[in-house]
């Protein structure tokens, strides 16, 4: 069915309305009143068309998230009759088990009330553990999209040689699949942790080069991008570059990743943070079209 409108929420109207005219739709804001008490009033323009997209940045999303499902139910009742719910960052996914007793299953939790309120999700680069698809917790079709093409064709428009390195073995199938659609050579480091703030990564054989790009998924407290940096600056290389999908980056992290000597930190414009320089609305428009 052919999209006809997108609906974005308050904090998405920047990458809303880029994504919106990729698709050639119109773009219309959620309106979202805040009581004394911090209830939210939500309405959407009408009329409401039969096939929308409901855009929302989610990278706050304790505050954000009930508005989120209001706009779905207000949407429905002014006469949609498909949401597809794009979220390019989508928050709650790391509580994937119950590591203590006493704790929530979030992911669970998060992925059922979302996705009782929308027709379809589609999603950037989900943090996954031990869920391989969406599909395994979403009641809603849910659709996670590889940001390798876009981390490898901002890596490729680089001069000189470098290499790519993931951070940790995680990393590994991501940093592989950047390589064979950029041309450059890889490598995935070890990491260990020794606490929430200390890591150590541990780099193996490096090709004959003095340049690397280091490229994650999320970059949140700069721990693990500073300590990479360290190591490969002690293995001799002398310039290192970083590209990360989702620029999280709590208080600090950004003065700790520049001490640790990283010369240009990019991200995708998944969360607006002044790193952002991948374009990611071309790629979401593509993937509803």
């Amino acid at each position: 069915m052919p999209i006809h409108e997108l609906h974005f929420l308050p904090d998405s109207e920047t990458l809303g309305r880029k994504v919106a005219r990729q698709l050639g739709v119109p773009a219309r804001a959620v309106d979202v009143h805040r009581f004394p008490d911090r209830e939210s009033l939500v309405q959407v323009a009408t009329p409401v068309l039969r096939d929308v997209v409901l855009f929302a940045q989610l990278h706050d999303p304790n505050p954000k998230l009930l508005p989120l499902l209001l706009a779905a139910d207000a949407l429905r009742r002014a006469g949609a009759r498909r949401i597809r719910g794009v979220v390019p960052y989508l928050p709650y996914m790391r509580q994937d088990v119950v590591f203590e007793p006493g704790q929530a299953l979030s992911q669970h939790v998060f992925a059922e009330t979302l996705g009782g309120a929308l027709d379809e999700l589609v999603t950037l680069e989900p943090h996954l553990h031990r869920i391989r698809r969406l599909s395994e917790v979403f009641p809603c079709r849910a659709r996670s999209l590889p940001a390798a093409p876009l981390l490898a064709d901002w890596a490729a428009r680089g001069r000189g040689s470098r290499v790519l390195v993931g951070p940790d073995a995680e990393s590994e199938p991501w940093v592989r699949e950047l390589g064979r659609r950029s041309g450059l050579p890889w490598v995935a480091c070890t990491k260990e942790r020794l606490g929430d703030r200390r890591v150590v990564i541990h780099v193996p054989d490096l090709p004959d080069v003095r340049r690397a790009i280091l490229v994650d998924d999320i970059a949140s407290s700069g721990t693990t991008l500073a300590a990479a940096t360290r190591s490969l600056h002690r293995r001799g290389i002398t310039h290192v570059d970083a590209a990360v999908v989702h620029a999280v980056f709590a208080p600090g992290a950004l003065q700790r990743i520049e001490k640790a000597g990283i010369r240009r930190l990019v991200s995708c414009d998944t969360i607006p943070h002044e790193t952002n320089g991948i374009g990611t609305a071309a790629y979401l428009a593509a993937a509803l079209s």
